[in-house]
């Protein structure tokens, strides 16, 4: 297993992280999976075996369901692993009882503290954006949390990029807790994440962590032409990822299981594979219903993809250059910047 540096942090996390959106499965997190405390532990020592040292959940995964069963997954070898948690999402009927306010930034990671069993949450990430709540007050709320030693960093998922830089800024200006890393969706699939917050990323030092690097099972190679699972999420009306066009999508599986077949590999792996290799990447977030799933994914910690590949892979799933980005790549490509080149490089 390979350990990357966690942004401009000294904390180093393995390059894959255990998801656990299917560690209890109450609600519309059923579509996900119902993985119980025995699985739990199966599936955590199944990635701990392999290297891992990031296990990734949130509050609001089966409401709270799931860091209960983290908890009792990993009792008595807490200090063996790293735990990450989220706060945002709606936890209750109160009107306080969502959102990015200094009341529920401090209650959730109180009550996440309680249903992990821990003292203390080594990457604690705001869920997504509040427009609602000030960012000093948000920001000062995660100081708060720092300074107690009930989080060790801070982190953020699924922001736009000028979000994004609002907040970084604001840390900056204000000396308050700078996040380390963002959780975004990013995939083969869907690789809007390289027009802002992947420069952003480079720009700023942030690791990434990637959601879903598998589209929900649509680059799992089992989504073909003409071919549908008998079960899966994309059965049912979770509708995310988004498929908006569905040609380029079944052309990119076609690529990876033709890859998959030369490395006598699943898609999956290849897919995985794929974005490890991508600029600011750290981890991909990982989780399956089964334990054959996990051992799948977990294995393209060690699969190499040639130039070539990669290239098939860049061409196939390719989205177009939006403004102002072609414009950019047109007119200032005598002054672009390594961020500026996550995305532009390609189109020169």
């Amino acid at each position: 297993m390979e350990y990357r540096q966690l942004g401009r942090s000294g904390l180093r996390i393995s390059v894959l992280t255990m998801g656990t959106m299917s560690f209890g499965g109450t609600g519309k997190f059923a579509y996900v999976g119902s993985t119980g405390v025995e699985e739990a532990r199966r599936q955590i020592d199944m990635c701990t075996d392999a290297g891992v040292n990031l296990i990734d959940t949130a509050d609001v995964y089966s409401a709270g369901l799931s860091e209960e069963i983290v908890g009792k997954a990993i009792e008595g070898r807490r200090d063996e692993v790293l735990l990450a948690t989220k706060v945002r999402m709606s936890m209750g009927d109160g009107p306080n009882d969502a959102g990015l306010s200094r009341h529920h930034v401090i209650s959730g990671a109180e009550a996440s503290l309680r249903r992990l069993g821990t003292d203390h949450i080594d990457l604690y990430q705001v869920h997504e954006w509040d427009g609602s709540t000030p960012l000093e007050e948000t920001l000062a709320a995660l100081d708060h949390l720092v300074t107690s030693g009930k989080v060790r960093y801070v982190g953020v998922s699924n922001y736009a990029g000028w979000q994004l830089m609002k907040a970084l800024g604001i840390a900056d200006r204000l000396g308050l807790p700078r996040f380390v890393s963002q959780q975004i969706y990013y995939s083969l699939q869907a690789r809007d994440a390289e027009y802002e917050l992947i420069p952003a990323a480079v720009d700023q030092g942030l690791g990434v962590l990637v959601w879903s690097p598998l589209a929900g099972g649509l680059l799992s190679g089992r989504y073909r032409r003409g071919v549908r699972p008998a079960e899966g999420r994309q059965l049912t009306d979770w509708n995310e990822p988004p498929v908006r066009d569905e040609e380029q999508l079944y052309d990119t599986v076609e690529v990876l299981l033709d890859i998959a077949a030369g490395h006598g590999v699943s898609a999956a792996q290849v897919a995985l594979a794929y974005l490890l290799g991508r600029p600011a990447v750290t981890s991909l977030v990982i989780g399956a219903r089964t334990t054959d799933q996990l051992a799948d994914n977990l294995a393209a910690a060690d699969l190499k993809l040639s130039d070539e590949e990669r290239a098939r892979l860049d061409e196939v799933s390719r989205q177009p250059l939006l403004y102002p980005y072609w414009h950019q790549a047109a007119t200032a490509s005598d002054r672009l910047s390594p961020a500026d080149l996550t995305l532009l490089q390609p189109h020169l």
